[in-house]
């Protein structure tokens, strides 16, 4: 399957037998971590790391997935030169992307909600980035998806389902259910993880139930889109707004908070308000109460945990948690996308 040159910004944008292919691979190179098979995949090749937003696992991650396979990630932030956006003047993102291109063999991009005006408005700066560049743009989290979380959840929920770590088994997902729920905290959560949890677990063939309060909607084409796969699969979509009904036999349980989407007033991302609102609905914290009304569900979060108010310490750091080999996960998926879209594996 000749995935060389591919963008990865949006699961939705591969075929399931796609995700399989680069999950399949990521399995592989888990397994064998540091098998000279991988060493060389990346030899000479640069890979640029372009951070709007910073983060822990995601540079960690990404740095040492080029290293394993030979290649190297130079990281970079905006205010290392002189981009052109809706407020100065600068560089534009064709003359960046094309340039770019000349001296690597991919890029990543990670752009979240404070550094955009609106919503929407970061997923098109990666849309823009892989029009011009003709090399493979990697989203490394954008205001709507972080599709290698999403794979690094899917492996990890198939590992838990299946047949242990290092050998998941995808065909266990088909009909079990995946409930996501909105979790307390002051904090203003952007929608990235979450949707691009929907859309894995709908892809895999999950019954999905989200659990929120009234005002705290997704985006209304990622729920259809969900709503499309589930039906694909002949499987369940439900919305409760209720924070107790959708643990009911529950097989995967993810509680992460997130935005309303009133985030945005003219032009600048609400944070303070947000946490405002978030903090008027208390009690949707994951419990083991709550936990123990599922069918022995493991625990999923794409970290950071905000412990005591999305879920517990007794639940997340519990024996059913997943989160610490979902957290590792993102190190293999990112590998072999990085593998068969840069390296021509």
């Amino acid at each position: 399957m000749d995935l060389y040159g591919r963008d990865f910004i949006c699961t939705q944008d591969w075929s399931v037998e796609e995700l399989k292919h680069a999950l399949e691979l990521a399995a592989k190179m888990k397994r064998g971590r540091f098998s000279d098979r991988w060493t060389s995949v990346l030899e000479h090749k640069t890979f640029i790391m372009f951070f709007y937003n910073p983060s822990v696992r995601t540079r960690i991650s990404f740095e040492a997935a080029a290293t394993e396979l030979g290649g190297h990630a130079q990281y970079m932030t905006p205010s290392a030169g002189r981009f052109k956006t809706e407020k100065k003047a600068g560089e534009t993102i064709e003359d960046a992307a094309t340039v770019m291109a000349r001296y690597a063999s991919g890029l990543g991009i990670r752009i979240l909600e404070d550094k955009v005006p609106r919503y929407g408005a970061g997923d098109e700066v990666l849309v823009e980035y892989a029009k011009w560049a003709n090399v493979p743009i990697l989203n490394m989290a954008d205001d709507r998806f972080h599709p290698c979380q999403g794979l690094a959840d899917v492996m990890g929920w198939a590992e838990w389902l299946g047949h242990g770590v290092g050998r998941p088994n995808y065909e266990t997902l088909q009909g079990k259910k995946f409930l996501l729920s909105w979790g307390s905290g002051a904090l203003a959560r952007s929608w990235c993880s979450v949707q691009a949890a929907l859309l894995i677990a709908s892809r895999f063939g999950m019954d999905v139930t989200m659990a929120h309060p009234e005002g705290y909607d997704l985006d209304p084409e990622v729920i259809e889109w969900t709503r499309q796969n589930c039906e694909e699969n002949e499987a369940d979509f439900d919305v409760v707004h209720d924070p107790d009904s959708g643990y009911e036999n529950a097989h995967v349980v993810y509680s992460r908070n997130w935005v309303s989407p009133d985030a945005y007033q003219n032009g600048e991302f609400q944070k303070e308000a947000e946490i405002e609102k978030a903090m008027a609905h208390q009690g949707w914290t994951t419990t083991a109460e709550r936990m123990a009304r599922t069918d022995n569900a493991i625990f999923t979060h794409p970290m950071p945990v905000d412990r005591g108010n999305e879920v517990t310490d007794e639940v997340a750091s519990g024996p059913r948690s997943a989160i610490y080999d979902i957290a590792e996960n993102r190190l293999h998926v990112q590998k072999a996308v990085m593998a068969l879209t840069m390296g021509n594996w």
